[in-house]
């Protein structure tokens, strides 16, 4: 079935779900085909290929909703799947805020994201092996203290998505990525450490070089060995880039609609109001060419766009989908993700923190004594309340240097202190996934440790 035949196909699935008693359909395709090989002592551990391919459909008889998926695209399986599409929607409960959005917002984006590059499909497998060989090569021949590795891996995914519903909308788009990663073990005396890092893009030729990532892996790993355990005080913390993004996963799920209309968000109802250091501008973009986080337009047909999140520490926008807009009396923002079944969520674009001017080492040099995180271990954070205590290593800052590696330590706060205790933003925002944020410098948190 070639591609076009996929959006007529979505398009014909919604004109059937409404002859066949739908008020209202929405139909989502999807397949991709990915691949994947793993290095380990500079050995093929193992290589993997799959594809996939699979229909959703969502279907509204007045304001009950049914939905159903299949991975069978025969015209068997397409009757099957309306048929239960409608058999559900009968038998569900009413819903006064369902609904799709209205025909004035949907569209999508114009212009070249590069979200698709045919090189990825193109690539051989013994470059992608090379790859990871390389890298992993790069690790273990940097240091003699480099005596082990958990591997080096490449994958690839490529993919397409098609999306039609009852109100005019049919669109799709192509997606691509490749990406590799490599994970050496250091070892000095009784010291074992592991770390790891990575490099990914839409296009091979984005990517940083196997010799880098696995020298930068290394490093990482070298930089862990003979951590101690610090005694228990509070003191400025800092935020590797790495660890920085999980924060921000922190406050995508504090400014998601859903959080905020069951009132399990510590940023409900503060639309408006500072919430946050003046160092704070978030934002949500899903139309920058070539990253992760972009697409033409979101999971209900409505365009991609930029959203400000928080303004210099003011919040001015939740994300939204068009239930949760309706739930709360506000407009989409084109935040709606979701599956192949059921109703849409709320998903992100590019999520990311603006970066600052001062670069890492710059903000390094002022803390006489603090903490930099560089990994965190565990789930501790309760977006209702805003209480963070999260299992933390990373290298003690002394005297406005990296001095010895910590470990087997926590930190802990709540997140509104420290939202309004970000003293400094970093220059070093690198986009390497759809959540992205620099180096940051909180004022003060507890350290717990001995």
């Amino acid at each position: 079935m070639n591609a076009n035949h996929l959006l007529e196909l979505a398009t014909e699935i919604v004109r059937r779900a409404q002859a066949g008693g739908a008020s209202d359909a929405e139909c989502t395709i999807a397949e991709g085909d990915e691949f994947s090989a793993n290095v380990r002592m500079r050995q093929v551990e193992n290589i993997k290929e799959a594809g996939s391919r699979g229909v959703g459909l969502r279907i509204l008889k007045g304001r009950r909703t049914g939905s159903s998926y299949t991975s069978d695209l025969s015209p068997e399986g397409v009757a099957q799947l309306l048929k239960s599409a409608i058999e559900l929607a009968e038998i569900t409960t009413e819903d006064p805020h369902a609904g799709l959005p209205d025909a004035d917002e949907l569209g999508a984006v114009e212009g070249e994201l590069e979200l698709y590059s045919p090189g990825v499909d193109q690539l051989a497998t013994d470059v992608k092996i090379e790859t990871a060989r390389r890298a992993e090569e790069a690790a273990l021949s940097s240091d003699p203290r480099i005596f082990n590795s958990e591997g080096a891996g490449f994958d690839t995914h490529t993919g397409r998505h098609v999306f039609a519903n009852s109100r005019g909308f049919a669109g799709e788009y192509r997606t691509s990525y490749c990406g590799f990663s490599c994970v050496p073990v250091a070892r000095e005396g009784e010291s074992m450490e592991r770390d790891y890092w990575e490099s990914s893009a839409r296009r091979f030729d984005r990517l940083e070089s196997p010799e880098a990532v696995g020298r930068k892996a290394a490093a990482r790993a070298l930089r862990r060995l003979n951590a101690v355990k610090v005694e228990t005080q509070k003191v400025p913390v800092v935020f590797e880039p790495r660890t920085a993004r999980s924060l921000l996963d922190s406050l995508f799920e504090a400014v998601h609609g859903m959080m905020i209309y069951r009132h399990e968000s510590f940023l409900a109802g503060k639309l408006g109001e500072k919430v946050a250091s003046e160092h704070v501008t978030i934002v949500d973009d899903a139309t920058l060419p070539g990253l992760f986080g972009s697409s033409p337009f979101d999971d209900e047909g409505v365009p991609s766009r930029r959203t400000v999140v928080m303004d210099r520490g003011v919040l001015k926008s939740y994300l939204l989908n068009t239930y949760a807009a309706r739930k709360l009396g506000l407009k989409t923002t084109g935040n709606a993700s979701r599956g192949l079944s059921g109703n849409a969520g709320i998903g992100h674009g590019n999520f990311f923190l603006e970066p600052g001017v001062q670069t890492p080492e710059q903000i390094l040099a002022a803390i006489p004594n603090g903490f930099y995180v560089t990994e965190l271990i565990g789930m501790g954070v309760n977006i209702v309340t805003g209480d963070y205590s999260r299992g933390a290593a990373g290298l003690w800052i002394r005297n406005g240097e990296l001095a010895f590696a910590v470990s087997e330590v926590t930190i802990a706060a709540n997140l509104k202190d420290m939202l309004m205790g970000i003293e400094t933003v970093g220059s070093d925002l690198e986009f390497r996934g759809s959540i992205s944020a620099p180096t940051l410098k909180i004022g003060e948190m507890t350290v717990g440790g001995k």
